[in-house]
């Protein structure tokens, strides 16, 4: 069976998007589009096979966004863009871009270059799987989270609570449920402790932002702000 990859576009033309992904979906492939880095980190959630990144976008472009993922995304990022001097394909590279291909584009030398760097990746490497916001990233094989680039030091029990409502973001779980999943339905204690752990991740946590990532349902539980 032929493996469908997932294909994820930054670009902020919503004309392009929509026209790259109308002719990539017709060649086979999943195609995600996002018009902004802020887009662009929700999407990566999605583990793209290949990445195709504008460079000229407004707020944060697409180098500064490369920069900011490369250490947690393994599959390849490749450039779109106008420009085309040897310092700008430099900066690319150095950013942590495997290619570039430049505006205008025919279909036939996207596809030919997609279908060789998806060639060329390893694909029995497994998947790290992360969750991304504008200021927080989690790697959940790696068992790390970091906030502003800053790693959080976190008990085991706290990084599997996180793991728990993160994954399941905007799902409310009660204490209960939350102390069977992470101790287990045979295990000792007081579904209390959940509270506990959950004070300790919000402290840490306020260290370094002020946006509230896990919110209290009062009289049912807790759930991960999307």
């Amino acid at each position: 069976m032929k493996e469908t990859y997932k294909i994820l576009i930054v670009d902020d033309e919503p004309s392009i998007l929509d026209m790259l992904k109308l002719q990539l979906e017709s060649e086979g492939y999943v195609v995600y589009t996002a018009i902004n880095a802020k887009e662009a980190l929700d999407k990566l959630s999605n583990c793209p096979d290949i990445i195709l990144l504008d460079i000229n976008m407004s707020g944060m472009n697409g180098l500064d966004l490369c920069v900011s993922i490369r250490d947690f995304v393994s599959c390849p990022i490749l450039f779109l863009t106008a420009r085309v001097s040897e310092q700008d394909k430099i900066n690319g590279l150095m950013a942590g871009g495997d290619d570039y291909i430049t505006k205008p584009f025919s279909m036939s030398e996207l596809l030919a270059r997609l279908s060789a760097h998806l060639r060329r990746e390893n694909r029995s490497h497994k998947k790290t799987k992360n969750k991304f916001s504008e200021e927080l990233i989690i790697d959940y094989s790696d068992r790390s989270l970091y906030i502003k680039n800053n790693r959080i030091e976190l008990s085991n029990k706290e990084f599997e609570i996180i793991q728990l409502l993160s994954a399941n973001a905007g799902q409310v779980f009660d204490r209960e449920k939350i102390y069977e999943i992470i101790w287990g339905f045979d295990s000792n204690g007081d579904s209390a402790v959940i509270k506990e752990h959950i004070r300790k991740i919000r402290s840490k946590f306020s260290e370094y932002t002020e946006k509230a990532y896990i919110s209290t349902v009062w009289g049912v539980g807790y759930k991960w702000i999307k």
